[in-house]
């Protein structure tokens, strides 16, 4: 099993069952969430022979397989599971502190098409206790700690579920990370009925929709998704996430050069914004190899986000950091491996994911 990944509730019943105080439970999360150490043979206030037979029953964790640091201090880690699985996590460096761009599967079967997540398609789904490692891993990189979370990284989040939610509930917990729900960011480029199970959780995270078109017709192209939950729908949803939350959406908007980034394109955002999302994040197209559109020019973005605004959009055109280490919005790889995983497959997210256990 995965001790990271594990409720106080299941630490309890785990050391009661070996023979253990209750008060054990307490003493291993400190050791996992605020030390940072999951190796239970360094859990040195525990009795040895707890140790030993925590060791044997404990997962190992993902080695890190490669460390890249861009010059604007944007932090990338490669992680290896045992089962040869690799996937990528991001420490972004803020004027407030550091976030951690955290990935929920191994590749993506979103088949977006300018994100690299995807290239390789789905390898699987990551567990609660690997997307805590991530944030444990990038901490251990040293530096001030991680105060924000964004589920933005390899994966569609809301096609994992049942992991996503288990792993924001361990972010939230006083026994976890200790976040404020109010700190994460769960990204979606629309699983309808996602959205609509994750506003009944009574987690006010932060939601985000990958919005990247405001028509039907061009978001079919650019995210696939769209064409099992359209616009309608997601915007539906997005309102209804709004009044069971008491939080309104924002959308992440990718500005392609001569695609999506005309003035005719600016004016349908603004119509389909206002009421819906409460604001908007431009970011500019970063390089991806073998897509054939070209990222706008700065003054392109510049007039796009002048629109908005003059059309009472909130707008914020996101810097573009990691760039240099191919660790920005969209350049993420599946995972270290070449082509396809087997069993990998880009086919869009089954709504059936969306459950519990999915």
């Amino acid at each position: 099993m995965d001790l990271r990944g594990l409720s106080r509730e299941e630490m309890t019943e785990l050391v009661v069952s070996l023979g253990e105080p209750a008060y054990r439970a307490r003493q291993i999360m400190a050791w996992i969430y605020r030390r940072g150490i999951a190796d239970p043979g360094r859990m040195t206030d525990l009795p040895v022979p707890l140790r030993d037979r925590l060791a044997l029953l404990a997962c190992p964790c993902e080695a890190v397989l490669q460390r890249r640091q861009s010059a604007d201090g944007t932090l990338k880690l490669l992680l290896a599971c045992p089962d040869g699985v690799a996937f990528e996590c991001v420490r972004l460096r803020y004027g407030y502190g550091y976030t951690a761009c955290v990935s929920s599967q191994a590749g993506c079967a979103g088949g977006c098409a300018f994100c690299r997540s995807g290239e390789g398609g789905l390898e699987r789904n990551l567990t609660a206790g690997e997307m805590v490692g991530q944030v444990l891993a990038l901490n251990a990189a040293g530096g001030r700690p991680i105060t924000r979370v964004v589920l933005m990284g390899g994966g569609e989040p809301l096609a994992n579920y049942a992991e996503v939610l288990r792993f924001l509930r361990l972010a939230t917990s006083s026994d976890g990370l200790g976040l404020s729900p109010r700190r994460i960011t769960v990204s979606t480029s629309g699983v309808v009925p996602g959205i609509r199970r994750l506003a009944g959780e009574g987690l006010p995270v932060t939601l985000s929709v990958s919005l990247h078109a405001a028509d039907d017709r061009l978001r079919d192209r650019l995210v696939p998704v769209n064409r099992r939950w359209p616009l309608a729908e997601l915007l539906a949803a997005c309102r209804d996430w709004a009044r069971l939350t008491g939080r309104r959406v924002s959308a992440e908007y990718v500005l392609i050069g001569g695609v999506n980034d005309r003035p005719e394109d600016a004016a349908r955002l603004a119509r389909l914004a206002r009421g819906t999302f409460g604001h908007i994040n431009l970011i500019a197209l970063n390089p991806v190899p073998g897509f054939p559109h070209p990222p706008p020019s700065r003054e392109a973005v510049a007039a796009f986000a002048r629109q908005l605004r003059r059309s009472g959009v909130p707008v914020t055109v996101r810097r573009p950091l990691g760039r240099d280490i191919d660790g920005a919005c969209g350049q993420l790889r599946a995972s270290s491996r070449q082509g396809p995983a087997a069993g990998a497959t880009n086919q869009p997210p089954d709504p059936e994911a969306a459950r519990p256990g999915g």
